[in-house]
């Protein structure tokens, strides 16, 4: 769904799926679906894992660059709502 206002995408991934390397042009806020094993590649060669529960929200500013891979061995959704200025 997206309007002038916002962009809502709802994302799902099999395990060891990834989104590519990205950087959001829109602040955004995700909430999770299922529960969700995210391995976050990050600028420099980093990587973390955040582990989440099921209904968990989050929120992130306009900026961040990252490659998100399901780091789990479940599937995993959750909903991006991207915040247009």
């Amino acid at each position: 769904m997206e309007d002038d206002k916002v962009r809502v995408t709802r994302w799902d991934f099999d395990p060891g799926a990834e989104t590519r390397w990205h950087r959001h042009e829109m602040d955004y806020v995700v909430t999770t679906l299922t529960p969700c094993s995210f391995l976050l590649e990050e600028p420099g060669g980093g990587t973390r894992r955040v582990d989440m529960e099921a209904g968990s929200v989050y929120r992130r500013d306009e900026g961040v660059e990252h490659n998100v891979v399901n780091g789990g061995d479940q599937p995993m959704s959750f909903i991006e709502v991207e915040l247009k200025a």
